[in-house]
């Protein structure tokens, strides 16, 4: 970890204010987009949906994500870690859980949206992109899903809080992450069955439920929505970090410059964002919320309507 007033190997001084200004970037910017996703849902009632609860959760877990960059470009700009041995343990632990909680919402909305268009209330019926025939995801299923997601991603994330894997600062010494410097069994196993699980598991859910949406939409209408961007941004956003663990089970990821170390942690911190555009204001009833949030004019003449 980088002491105060010094700076960590394999960084010079620009460098280390770059990555402090990138990572603070990001972190405003995905914290105004999704805080103010929240808003709108929390504001309009026609937004207080099954299917708009998964698009919360995976907003809440944004903000996390945000939160959790807000606090290492502080300390990339302070040039240490002001929070000890502890504090690295908890910012690992909150940004691991809210990363995987922000993958898993991702496939959950994808299977939700398939069952929203795609699935039917009798055999006989047409899969309608747009319209009400389907069948609608109800509270039950929702609310499950979203339990789930959080509960499966603060289980794994804990794992290496009891031993199995293990929280350490990455290479600028200011942030905490998953520690892959080790590469020893104990990395290799938990990291195999965590990708498994967390990442190519949902990764395969969001393929596949756009898949069959383009199937079975393409054939009568237009998909209602893109069927191809969740699955692109899933996997460019949150694969680099992929290609580093994997790497680091079969060679020494500490051979590799500190600055490409922390390139894939540069990567996803921009997910809140992208998330944020593709989901809520690529959304015309949430985009319609957020505006309303904005525009608290609009809002009363939405009232009196």
């Amino acid at each position: 970890m980088a002491e105060s007033g010094t700076l960590p190997p394999g960084f010079g001084e620009l460098e280390v204010l770059a990555v402090g200004t990138v990572l603070l970037v990001e972190a405003l910017s995905g914290l105004s987009l999704n805080i103010l996703t929240i808003l709108s849902f929390c504001k309009t009632p026609e937004l207080r949906t099954p299917s708009h609860l998964l698009v919360l959760s995976l907003a809440l877990a944004d903000t996390g994500i945000s939160l959790n960059a807000l606090v290492a470009a502080t300390s990339s700009l302070l040039r240490r870690w002001p929070y000890g041995s502890e504090g690295c343990q908890a910012h690992g632990f909150q940004g691991f859980a809210t990363a995987l909680a922000s993958i898993c919402s991702s496939a959950a909305i994808a299977w939700g949206r398939y069952h929203h268009f795609c699935t039917r209330r009798s055999p006989g019926s047409a899969c309608r992109g747009g319209q009400r025939e389907g069948s609608r995801l109800d509270w039950n299923t929702a609310v499950s899903l979203v339990l789930f997601v959080w509960l499966s991603s603060a289980f794994w994330a804990a794992l290496p809080l009891l031993g199995w894997g293990h929280y350490d600062y990455e290479p600028l010494g200011t942030c905490c992450t998953l520690d892959y410097s080790r590469g020893d069994r104990n990395f290799s196993s938990f990291l195999f069955t965590m990708a498994f699980f967390n990442f190519l598991l949902p990764l395969f859910i969001t393929v596949v439920s756009y898949r069959l949406m383009e199937q079975k939409l393409g054939k009568t209408s237009r998909p209602p929505v893109n069927t191809v961007l969740p699955a692109r941004t899933l996997l460019l956003g949150w694969g680099p970090y992929a290609l580093l663990y994997l790497y680091a089970t079969i060679a020494d990821a500490t051979s590799l410059s500190p600055k490409l170390q922390m390139v894939p942690a540069l990567i996803a911190k921009t997910m809140p964002t992208v998330n944020a555009v593709n989901y809520a204001l690529g959304s015309e009833m949430v985009h319609r919320g957020i505006w309303q949030c904005l525009s608290p004019q609009r809002r009363e003449r939405s009232r009196e309507q």
